[in-house]
């Protein structure tokens, strides 16, 4: 069960426009329809800013430098128990 609120003041028009979505969508109400919203481009906005995509060729490249590395040194094992600590995926 949700327990945060959030309070919008808006359009008039936006909000009828939303309305009719939202009962278009079969939703059951406003709320649900924004909250909806909210989340997918939450979601979305999340993912283009901690995500990262790279031509086939650079990450074949990447790999290939992988499999010939030896083992890793110090500094290597360093960040990656940081990252692990911290919570970086």
């Amino acid at each position: 069960m949700a327990t945060a609120r959030l309070d919008i003041r808006l359009d008039e028009e936006i909000k009828a426009k939303a309305e009719k979505a939202s009962a278009l969508l079969g939703l059951k109400s406003l709320t649900e329809y924004v909250v909806r919203l909210m989340d997918e481009d939450a979601t979305n906005v999340i993912e283009k800013h901690e995500g990262i995509v790279v031509q086939d060729s650079v990450f074949d490249a990447f790999m290939a430098a992988c499999n010939k590395a030896k083992s890793p040194n110090q500094a290597l094992l360093n960040a990656a128990k940081f990252t692990d600590e911290s919570g970086i995926k």
